[in-house]
């Protein structure tokens, strides 16, 4: 379903425009946008709010006058009104998620929220990056469900970076946990695509397996093995879109021997099997209306 890009309209603008919602949050524009090489956004500003979120390469990205060099996994929060510029690098390519919302006349109490921080990095690994795929997703399907979906996803997405923005105020047993579950974590990551038991990660860890898995679910939003999961959808995603390879070669690769297992998993947790997902995924070329 092909959408009237809004990105640069008033929120007030957009209303009528925008069939699907009858609450805020408005997004306005959802897309995976491909630079071309040597592309720039050239220096100003958006009305609504903006999310950008790079999916592969870098960029310098100023904002105000302070610069960011954004690599893959960074997030970007922009307010509306905010003066910034994006310039790709030499030999880099770069692609990113971007995501122009407001809420009407209901400003976001981004102050509170958020504070001075609007650069969160390292994302990755973390559930935002999913959400943020299934919001593009969802939001070039018709239908109401469909962006109500879109609206509960960037809601998460908000909620949880307002409190990676909190994480500076840890206790220290709070952080002494942390880097125990960091360590879980990258362990997971480093082993997805092999057969992980609960057993292992009580080895890494520490910590008894009801413990564990209690602090990783309050500190990641899932539980240890839905995380292997999590990962294994992520590089089946990655791997679809970067790659030639077959369902079945993909399959194998994100640690599953049987490619029928593969897509039953998938499906169930996207809502979409694999080809859909790539059919879906919305693209540019880069040539159209620039982020």
């Amino acid at each position: 379903m092909q959408r009237i890009d809004m990105a640069y309209w008033e929120p007030f603008e957009t209303i009528e425009w925008l069939d699907d919602y009858f609450i805020p949050p408005y997004l306005t524009l959802a897309h995976l946008f491909h630079a071309p090489e040597g592309w720039q956004k050239p220096y100003g500003y958006h009305k609504q709010y903006q999310i950008q979120f790079v999916c592969y390469g870098a960029a310098h990205y100023v904002i105000e006058g302070k610069t960011y060099v954004t690599r893959k996994g960074d997030l970007i929060l922009h307010r509306p009104y905010q003066n910034h510029e994006v310039l790709t690098l030499p030999g880099e390519s770069y692609s990113c998620i971007s995501i122009v919302f407001h809420f009407g006349n209901s400003p976001l109490p981004f102050n509170e929220l958020y504070g001075d921080c609007q650069y969160f990095a390292s994302l990755t690994d973390h559930p935002i990056m999913e959400w943020l795929q299934q919001i593009v997703t969802h939001y070039h399907q018709p239908g109401v469900i469909h962006q109500l979906e879109c609206q509960q996803l960037i809601l998460k997405t908000l909620l949880e970076l307002a409190k990676l923005s909190k994480q500076s105020e840890l206790t220290p047993i709070q952080r002494k946990n942390m880097t125990l579950l960091l360590h879980v974590k990258n362990y997971i990551q480093n082993h997805y695509t092999n057969d992980i038991r609960l057993s292992e990660l009580e080895e890494v860890s520490g910590l008894s397996r009801n413990y564990l898995c209690n602090l990783f679910k309050q500190e990641f939003g899932m539980l240890p093995l839905q995380y292997v999961t999590w990962l294994r959808v992520q590089y089946a995603k990655e791997l679809a879109i970067q790659t030639k390879l077959s369902i079945g070669e993909i399959a194998e690769k994100v640690g599953y021997a049987d490619v029928h297992t593969f897509g039953k998993m998938f499906k169930k947790k996207t809502g979409f099997s694999l080809s859909q997902f790539c059919s879906n995924f919305y693209m540019t070329d880069g040539k159209k209306s620039m982020n």
